[in-house]
């Protein structure tokens, strides 16, 4: 099975530069004004919404030198319509992804908190408008890339850094809650008030370690347990996407399955399209349904409940010739646009998690990590991080992965039994971690309980960023 940077990324998670003492804090301000620049998620402009307003922000570009260069954070703001609480700052996830169109196009989803308080977000540094990370025009090549392919891997980590040398040792989850605090004084908060999913549960939790007198209300969604190793990693959440698709095939059976009758024979299914596309891809226009393009769409289908009829329309389309639902999926999932650019997201999550981890694993050891995974699942082979990093021409740091919140206030965690990307049993093991971690348990499918559909996650929440009242402990929700 080949190993693809699409494929790889799907096994990364996180975990940052820079050891030092958190900076004194510094108050500025940000000058709000409406939009003008947002993309929706199909990726064209969105027209100007005055409820919706953006400002930037300076920023050190280093932290060690906090009087030189700047860079500017690129900000969002939905403004309360009701009685004021303050900031609510979310991070959606990543590391990589952009915060300022995620919240536009999401707003309404979190309307229930919008009453009380001024939504927030940010692209990191390194994302999208904040001083993003480039690493050339033709990512269409790496992306195809066989991660054996030790010279590609190389070529794409020399390429980042001759495209973005000065900014790739200043990325990252130490450097990223450095600017998370200046957003909190720019806001003019005493308290952070956070919501984090997925990658924002670590950069929250990392926060809550550096500044936790400084923690307001926290929740974090779909948690990450940042001590793993490389191949810890690559194995527990390869295991979580084989709970899933086996979750999928089940349900698809029930209902009358266009892939099988019967679970074993979905796998299959799948797994012969995947062998097809590999020896012959299915046009699609003017481009191809590869290998690499099919196994992505399938595994991004994998993220949410929602999305499993489409899974099974995609595949049972790809077989008959039509590619288009799973290709339209994986540039979804890996933030191409229709005219073959991409977002930073491709490019982010590489210099960030190469920062954020020391690991450099060999040839060898990628090679192993790879041939458990592939036993495990075999839709979804990863040698994770390994080839990439191992070339990164800036080195890593385990700062981030220290996690102790000793005397912040108590964080909120919330994991889901069904969850493929941030398996359940990170949940338990971040709340340990944090010192103060209050655990909600999600018993359905899909990457994330919030907006899964849980009326029981959202009400436990809701309830604890509204009025500061903490889930019971070991609340359990059964899945929507």
């Amino acid at each position: 099975m080949k190993k693809t940077l699409a494929t790889a990324l799907l096994g990364v998670i996180t975990l940052s530069a820079c050891a030092a003492e958190p900076p004194k804090p510094v108050r500025s301000t940000v000058a709000w004004a409406t939009c003008t620049d947002l993309i929706g998620p199909d990726t064209k402009p969105v027209p100007a919404d005055p409820s919706v307003e953006c400002g930037k922000l300076a920023v050190p570009l280093d932290y060690a030198k906090p009087d030189g260069e700047k860079i500017e954070l690129a900000l969002v703001r939905v403004k309360a319509t009701g009685d004021r609480l303050g900031s609510l700052v979310f991070n959606f996830g990543g590391p990589g992804g952009g915060g300022v169109d995620t919240l536009a196009m999401a707003r309404r989803a979190f309307a229930s908190l919008g009453t009380r308080y001024d939504l927030v977000s940010f692209d990191p540094r390194g994302v999208d408008r904040s001083a993003p990370v480039t690493c050339g025009g033709d990512l269409d090549k790496y992306l195809n890339a066989d991660l054996n392919d030790d010279a590609m891997a190389k070529d794409f980590a020399e390429t980042c850094g001759k495209k973005s040398g000065k900014l790739l040792p200043h990325v990252g989850t130490v450097n990223a809650t450095h600017d998370l605090d200046r957003i909190r004084a720019a806001l003019g908060e005493e308290t952070l008030n956070y919501f984090g999913m997925s990658y924002g549960t670590h950069l929250g939790a990392f926060y809550a370690t550096k500044y936790p007198k400084k923690v307001g209300r926290f929740v974090l969604d779909a948690a990450i347990d940042p001590t793993v190793t490389f191949e810890e990693r690559a194995l527990i959440q390869v295991g979580g996407f084989k709970h899933a698709f086996e979750a999928f095939a089940k349900d698809c059976v029930a209902q009358g399955c266009d892939l099988g009758a019967n679970e074993a024979a979905v796998l299959g299914t799948v797994q012969r399209l995947l062998k097809t596309v590999d020896s012959k891809p299915v046009k699609v226009g003017g481009r191809e349904l590869t290998y690499t393009m099919a196994q992505t769409g399938v595994l991004a289908a994998l993220y949410a409940k929602a999305a499993w009829p489409v899974l099974e329309q995609s595949v049972a389309a790809a077989l008959k010739g039509d590619g288009s639902g799973l290709l339209s999926m994986a540039d979804m999932y890996m933030g191409r646009r229709p005219d073959g650019s991409y977002t930073t997201l491709m490019t982010s999550v590489w210099a960030i998690n190469c920062v954020d981890n020391v690991e450099r694993p060999s040839a060898a050891v990628v090679d192993q990590v790879e041939e458990q995974t592939r036993k495990l699942f075999p839709v979804m082979a990863s040698g994770g991080l390994g080839s990439v990093c191992r070339h990164w021409p800036v080195a890593g740091s385990d700062e981030a992965k220290k996690i102790d919140a000793s005397g912040s206030a108590p964080i909120v965690v919330v994991g889901g039994k069904g969850d493929p990307a941030t398996p359940y049993e990170w949940a338990g093991k971040l709340t340990a971690q944090l010192k103060t971690g209050v655990l909600v348990t999600y018993e359905g499918e899909g990457h994330g309980a919030y907006l899964s559909g849980s009326a029981c996650v959202m009400r436990l929440v809701d309830t604890y960023l509204l009025t500061g009242k903490l889930p019971p402990t070991n609340s359990d929700c059964p899945a929507a």
